[in-house]
This record gives structure tokens, C-alpha cells and sequence, in this order.
């Protein structure tokens, strides 16, 4: 058996192919890099471009709380605003905000700073660290990720109540001793 392909070559066009792709990508790359080609338009600078206008937008600041709630206080407000109680579906929402905390101690910021979380016109929400200056489109990390951050704007959406006079409790997930019929039962 281990004389059967003794014989067999690996074709070379194959891997001509191969380091063509790679020699095309690497000089797309540095050419991007050196300001040879232009740089693909990023979701802000597009917005910008085509004057798309924000809808609604608040600052806010997380905080976690010693027995694992989630506490998020409208800064203009200077009011607690949403009250996540331990074990709600937050997991996204510190995830983020973990990320946010890292990047602000890595570029030696203030911790404590706000974040901007923005409805625009055409449907984008975006939320942008005011200490960085990062942005992060959070449509591309799917529907209900999206969704965590965008029930903090329904008070503030036109027609809706404005800054909450108690803080809002949303109401946690029923759980299912089997997660994947939760869903739809």
C-alpha cells in the first residue's frame, strides 16, 4: 500500500496558482497600505458620503454591580436607566464592554468614560467608545446581538416616553431545560 502513489506528482500549475493568489494578495495589501489604491469605504465614511442622518442617540454608562446585575445610567440624564437583573441574556452586552474596558486600558484612557449608542437613518446602530474614538457596527454581529443594545434606545425612539423616571427592568428569558426548544415553545 505505501508504494501506490510513489509514482503520482503534485501538478504545478497547482501550486503556481497558489503563489500567484498569494504574491496578487500580499501587493493589494501593501499597495492599500502605501496609499497606492484607495482603501475600501468604511460603514461611517459611507454614511457620512451619503449624509445619512442619525435618529436617535444617547450616551451611556455600564456598571456592574456586586450581585451581577447590570447597571446602565444615561449620562446626560445623570440617571440609572435599565436595571439588568443577574442571570438576564447580558452576555453579549458585556462582552463588549469588556472588549471597550481592555482597549481603553491597553491605550491608558479613562475606564469609567461613556459610550454612544446610535439609530441612523438607514437602519444602522452603531456604538461608538467616546474615550477611543472606536466604532463598532453592531448589525454585523447578527439580529439579537444587535437587539441587546437597541432596546436601550425604545424609550428615546420618536414617540417614546424619553428618559425613564424609574430605571427599566427588563424581563429575563424563560429558561428551558432544553435550550433548543425554547424558542418555539
Amino acid at each position: 500500500m505505501s508504494g501506490e502513489f510513489t509514482n503520482e506528482r503534485f501538478p504545478k500549475s497547482a501550486l503556481y496558482a497558489a503563489g500567484a493568489l498569494i504574491a496578487i494578495s500580499i501587493l493589494t495589501v501593501g499597495s492599500i497600505r502605501l496609499g497606492v489604491l484607495p482603501a475600501p469605504e468604511t460603514a461611517p465614511q459611507s454614511r457620512e458620503r451619503r449624509q445619512v442622518a442619525v435618529q436617535v442617540a444617547r450616551e451611556f454608562r455600564f456598571e456592574d454591580r456586586a450581585d451581577g446585575a447590570l447597571l446602565v445610567t444615561d449620562v446626560a440624564a445623570g440617571r440609572l436607566v435599565f436595571i439588568f437583573p443577574p442571570g438576564s441574556n447580558t452576555g453579549f452586552i458585556r462582552g463588549v464592554m469588556r472588549g471597550m474596558m481592555r482597549e481603553r486600558r491597553l491605550k491608558q484612557v479613562d475606564r469609567a468614560g461613556s459610550v454612544t449608542v446610535a439609530q441612523w437613518a438607514d437602519g444602522a446602530l452603531t456604538l461608538t467608545d467616546t474615550s477611543t474614538g472606536r466604532i463598532l457596527e453592531l448589525g454585523s454581529f447578527g439580529s439579537t446581538n444587535r437587539a441587546a443594545f437597541a432596546q436601550l434606545l425604545v424609550p428615546y425612539q420618536p414617540g417614546g416616553s424619553g428618559v425613564p423616571d424609574q430605571p427599566i427592568i427588563p424581563k429575563a428569558p424563560v429558561q428551558s431545560s432544553m435550550p433548543f426548544l425554547a424558542a418555539g415553545a
